[in-house]
């Protein structure tokens, strides 16, 4: 067979290869015919490692890249592109390779850190990622700007707000992309007018924002419920002349949604060309959390007619509108189809609404077993749901899951003095007056106080 005939041989070997078995078997075909240093074949066994993410194999991958002869990083970068990009299990893998990238004397470079900074960032691994900003600065690619974004988004997502602030404010230039990162940093924080505040300063030094730019802000907007600063947010992407893409629209039919205008949130969603699930979700959400439950139900029907196929947010905002308007079994159907049909498994929310539902048709017994029987443990906020349903259609306790409530609330959350008002006043209302004063002894003795209610009004002020 000739030289050419079995590189070709070899490659398409390792091109049907689908095991990490089946690779060692190839490799040792490779290694016997001397091809170990051919960089065709080389590149296959590493597109095979960043495709089939074989974890743990860190250091065979050295072993191969040395056999290579070959002192270039490349091979490395593409491995720890691969395992920063992909599934969440593999991002530790990003740095197992990095360490072995070191260990066998192949040199860093600066396409080498943003990737390792997003693996750092996706399993919020802080003391790693401190230790690769150290080999940063040792190898001198610190002033590196794609370097110095991820190091803020890193920072930024460890909850390092003032670290990433620091980086941001010794770089220079800065790209949009930096201004991005530390605003973004702020929102993910809940610093969500700081983040607004570094806008500000952004377009006072003249740099141009983009549509990224705004879709953080507007989720600042929603999160604050701050209707005017939203409004303001969305005069500037019309000042700027941008292009609402379907990911600019979604987040301001969220925006308004979440605000209370669910008028101009169904405005916007209706002059979007383009939706997605997010887009379609974003305002089943915010009719139903608003009380427009009908429309909800109806726009989750139209959204399905569309071949759009429902998410979690989907589900939480339809259960939501049937709680709404008491449609127990239609919401206990939906429910069960969103594991059985789409295999979206439920989240505490989902089974919070769910809860929800059975605690205001008054089925408190059937609420009770639900929680009992959860998968995952209940919190105290399903818990105080059913709580309030027991005071309203149980008032004197006849089924006792009222009872059973409250000792279970008050030994989750025995300091949380809300708990122990809404039991007191519980027993009050029944007539049980030294129960209810033996609680408020309690809390006297432990020194906890009623939380005073809150309110806020926005005053109108000009962004």
């Amino acid at each position: 067979m000739s030289f050419t005939s079995k590189i070709q041989q070899l490659l398409a070997l390792l091109n049907s290869c689908s095991s990490l078995k089946h690779l060692f078997q190839i490799h040792a075909q490779i290694i016997i015919s001397g091809l170990s240093q051919h960089n065709c074949i080389v590149l296959k066994i590493i597109n095979f490692f960043a495709s089939h993410t074989p974890i743990n194999s860190s250091s065979y991958a050295g072993f191969v890249i040395k056999q290579s002869h070959n002192s270039s990083n490349s091979w490395w970068n593409i491995l720890i592109r691969r395992y920063a990009t992909c599934h969440k299990s593999s991002y530790t893998e990003a740095i197992r390779f990095f360490v072995e990238m070191r260990r066998v004397g192949a040199v860093s470079d600066e396409f080498t850190y943003p990737f390792l900074f997003k693996a750092c960032s996706s399993f919020l691994g802080l003391e790693e990622g401190k230790q690769v900003h150290c080999d940063v600065i040792k190898i001198g690619v610190c002033n590196n700007v794609y370097v110095q974004n991820t190091l803020i988004h890193f920072y930024g997502s460890c909850k390092k707000i003032v670290d990433a602030y620091k980086m941001f404010d010794e770089m220079s230039p800065r790209t949009v992309v930096s201004w991005n990162s530390i605003i973004s940093a702020c929102v993910e924080s809940c610093w969500y007018y700081d983040g607004v505040e570094i806008f500000r300063v952004m377009r006072k030094c003249g740099v141009q924002p983009d549509e990224t730019t705004m879709v953080v802000l507007l989720s600042a907007c929603a999160e604050l419920g701050d209707l005017s600063l939203g409004k303001w947010i969305h005069g500037q992407v019309i000042e700027q002349g941008m292009f609402v893409n379907c990911q600019l629209a979604t987040s301001l039919v969220n925006m308004y949604a979440k605000c209370g205008a669910v008028d101009y949130a169904r405005l916007m969603f209706d002059r979007i060309g383009e939706r997605n699930v997010w887009t379609w979700s974003a305002m089943i959400l915010g009719l139903a959390q608003h009380g427009f439950a009908a429309q909800a139900l109806e726009l989750f029907w139209k959204m399905k007619d569309c071949s759009v196929k429902p998410n979690y947010v989907s589900f939480l905002g339809v259960l939501c509108a049937c709680s709404h308007v008491g449609m127990v079994e239609e919401g206990h159907r939906l429910f069960q189809e969103m594991e059985s049909v789409y295999r979206i498994k439920p989240m505490v929310a989902h089974y919070g609404a769910m809860v929800d539902i059975l605690s205001r048709a008054g089925r408190l017994e059937e609420a009770y077993k639900f929680i009992v029987h959860m998968p995952i443990e209940a919190d105290a906020v399903i818990w105080r749901t059913l709580l309030s349903a027991c005071h309203i259609h149980d008032i004197s306790d006849y089924t006792r899951v009222g009872e059973e409530v409250r000792s279970r609330l008050l030994r989750m959350e025995p300091k949380r003095s809300g708990n122990l008002v809404m039991v007191a006043n519980k027993y009050a209302g029944n007539g049980l007056w030294e129960k209810a004063a033996k609680l408020k002894r309690d809390m006297k003795e432990r020194r906890l106080k009623k939380i005073a209610g809150e309110s806020c009004v926005s005053v109108f002020q000009n962004p």
